[in-house]
């Protein structure tokens, strides 16, 4: 088994008296598809914004690469190679794909632009995610279909010699070939080395495309298995019970709920 590259350790993380997460314990692995599974309010999206240093931890251990870090705010993330790509993609439709992958991260030669430089970094990473559904990055945004929206998305995250990618509901609202070529491009991602973490509300999509699950339930971790070991039913179990059979939370721990919900707290 390949040490993680991410780590987090007895993570806690309140806001005022909602105990949103409990003593989470979270792996990443390179080259792997990590998939983080769970109802609404379970503390997916909190766990994953702790992650990308929107919320600080309250307590607990974050490492990576094996050594501890502190990650404060975002800036934190990016500087250890952890990029985001949320359900709402963050794209500007006005802009073509080469603007929109360097926004906010511009290269320059002396006080201009450097257009060609950006325009064959975009290309060359298009290339090296095999992806061929775009014909031009100089097309604008708006004129592209969801799935090579999602593409564009996750191509900028990893265009910054990212380590750990995370995919929120990345094939949410897509159509079944759409969502073919992005579950591709995830496993794609792993196998160049990269650690993914999907959250999906699609079992089928984690099933055909994660090596392990963490599951949570009510803000504490039920379970991090291989995928070879779990099937869908149990999955299913774990997220609504906390239990399936041998796995999962302590009959009493099952038993506890939260004052608020995930959507509850603050973005």
């Amino acid at each position: 088994m390949p040490d993680p590259i991410l780590s987090l350790t007895q993570v806690n993380k309140s806001f005022g008296p909602a105990h949103v997460l409990k003593n989470v314990d979270f792996h990443a692995y390179p080259g792997e598809v990590m998939a983080l599974v769970g109802d609404n309010g379970a503390g997916k999206s909190t766990l994953t914004k702790c992650i990308g240093g929107i919320h600080p931890v309250d307590s607990g251990e974050f490492r990576f690469e094996g050594r501890p870090v502190r990650v404060h705010e975002p800036r934190d993330a990016s500087a250890l190679g952890i990029e985001i790509v949320y359900q709402d993609l963050a794209l500007c439709d006005n802009l073509d794909i080469v603007q929109n992958m360097f926004l906010g991260r511009e290269e320059r030669s002396g006080l201009v632009l450097d257009r060609a430089a950006m325009e064959e970094k975009a290309l060359q990473t298009l290339e090296s995610l095999s992806v061929r559904t775009v014909t031009s990055v100089r097309q604008r945004v708006a004129s592209l279909s969801g799935g090579q929206r999602q593409t564009v998305a996750i191509a900028r995250a990893v265009l910054w010699n990212s380590k750990v990618v995370i995919l929120d509901e990345p094939t949410a609202a897509l159509g079944v070939a759409q969502t073919r070529q992005v579950l591709d491009l995830v496993r794609r991602l792993a196998d160049a080395g990269l650690a993914v973490i999907l959250i999906s509300h699609n079992m089928n999509d984690v099933l055909s495309v994660a090596d392990r699950v963490s599951v949570l339930y009510l803000g504490q971790l039920a379970a991090e298995v291989r995928r070879a070991d779990i099937d869908h039913t149990r999955i299913v179990e774990l997220i609504t019970a906390g239990r399936s059979g041998d796995l999962g939370l302590a009959p009493a721990e099952t038993g506890e709920s939260l004052n608020e919900t995930d959507d509850e707290v603050p973005a």
